[in-house]
């Protein structure tokens, strides 16, 4: 007996432990709070302990420890998360570097792994694999857990992979028989449309964002007659570092407000500000944005959008207001957590609302005059379990305490590996897309009546 008493209570200070872990301040709550967090680690292992000894199938003290951890932190909001050391590694790989596999971004969705988008010139991408199909196999084996499916469909170059998918319009499952390949980590392509008029796809915020972005910008205004207009595409980017999406902000507005993050606690609330551009960039920028715009996206427009430096086209984005910061725990593990909202230049809370466009414009392909204008994403932050509510209101004044200063990316300083991963695009191809071409005729216009008004 005192040896089951002695496990049951080892297992409570675990789950204190991981409450001292993951509840920063949990130990300076009242003496009254201490006692009833006590009483129900205590339920909580009383419930470990018989599912241990019961269960139908053995499971491991560990496994139960940290699914209910992950349950935990999950039942706050869709985006905070325990990370496991793999789940751990591929966020990181996700932000820098390159790796091998098939190229494709992936989230879960309605309990399966689902195709956000494939990465342009990858297996998955040359293959067909397209947006919105759900894998449901990797190797035959079933992909009912991200991390997993996204490290069986990882491995060395060369070697074959084979994913069974669901897709939208087909009867039965679909297999692809894939070759890995090295998948670099591009997140900037850029191209003319036309003399004087530019072209930027951002795909993702990562760490080199917006170095690449400076770069691309740079080969263009160099060209002739220069940039008289750029088209900045934040089309289904899901987000990444908020850091590149404040510089990638800042890169265009000299000064003002960029973003301002409100959290509980005082360290988590700043206010970014813009700083003085050494080249000044005037040229007018229409921003294209739809339903898979979120977070860094989602900053980035809303402040170009109120500080009037540009025009927002195409439909309404994802809606994801919240900034997550990474604590990195013992065992190579890390928590992932929600620690604040953020607002616009204004003081707007796009969570659960999204980033509304100036110019609502649907996509289609002009050249397609059967296509269908596209359809309300299914999902979008405010149809996720247990978000957060936005609120709404500029952060109090004694709140604005200034964000350490960026530093603007300068091209010299960039490593001559940049212009690699400047991929070229087929303007033509652009050009019938027709929320690209209507920010095109924005840009025109504009030009034509500046000219009037000066002439």
């Amino acid at each position: 007996m005192r040896s089951k008493n002695a496990s049951r209570w080892a297992l409570v200070g675990i789950i204190a432990l991981a409450i001292a872990l993951f509840i920063p301040g949990a130990y300076q709550n009242s003496a009254a709070n201490k006692e009833e967090t006590y009483r129900n680690l205590k339920i909580f292992s009383d419930v470990l302990d018989i599912v241990e000894k019961d269960y139908v199938d053995e499971v491991t003290p560990k496994k139960l420890i940290e699914d209910a951890i992950q349950g935990m932190v999950s039942s706050l909001d869709p985006h905070s998360s325990l990370l496991t050391p793999d789940a751990l590694k591929e966020l990181q790989i996700d932000t820098q570097g390159e790796f091998t596999g098939i190229g494709i971004h992936v989230t879960m969705r309605d309990n399966l792994v689902t195709v956000i988008s494939p990465i342009e010139g990858t297996p998955a991408y040359n293959a067909g694999i397209k947006a919105g199909d759900k894998i449901i196999k990797v190797d035959g084996k079933p992909t009912d857990n991200l991390t997993e499916a996204v490290k069986l469909m990882r491995g060395p170059k060369g070697t074959e992979v084979t994913i069974t998918i669901l897709r939208e319009g087909e009867p039965k499952p679909v297999d692809f028989k894939l070759v890995r390949d090295l998948i670099p980590i591009n997140s900037v392509k850029a191209t003319l449309l036309q003399p004087g008029y530019g072209y930027v796809w951002v795909t993702h915020f990562r760490e080199n964002t917006a170095d690449d972005l400076v770069a691309a910008l740079e080969q263009m205004e160099k060209s002739d007659p220069g940039l008289k207009g750029l088209v900045l595409d934040l089309r289904d980017n899901p987000g990444g570092v908020l850091e590149q999406a404040i510089r990638i902000s800042d890169i265009f507005i000299d000064e003002g407000v960029i973003m301002t993050s409100k959290g509980r606690l005082k360290r988590h609330t700043r206010v970014y500000n813009a700083t003085k551009n050494g080249k000044p960039r005037t040229y007018p920028v229409v921003v294209l944005i739809n339903g898979g715009s979120a977070s860094a996206s989602e900053i980035v427009a809303g402040a170009l959008q109120d500080s009037k430096r540009a025009l927002i086209v195409g439909t309404t984005s994802f809606g994801k207001g919240s900034v997550q910061a990474i604590e990195n725990l013992r065992d190579g593990y890390a928590l992932k957590l929600t620690i604040a909202r953020y607002y616009t230049p204004s003081g707007r809370s796009i969570q659960a609302k999204g980033v509304e466009p100036d110019i609502a414009v649907p996509h289609r392909l002009i050249s397609d005059e059967a296509s269908e204008t596209e359809k309300n994403r299914l999902f979008k932050e405010k149809d996720l379990i247990n978000h957060l509510d936005g609120e709404d209101g500029v952060v109090p004044p004694e709140s604005n305490k200034q964000a350490p200063d960026l530093k603007k990316p300068d091209l010299k300083e960039l490593p001559k590996q940049i212009q690699t991963r400047l991929s070229p695009l087929n303007a033509e191809q652009l050009m019938k897309d027709s929320q690209v071409r209507r920010a095109m005729d924005i840009l025109i216009g504009y030009d034509i009546f500046k000219k009037l008004s000066n002439g």
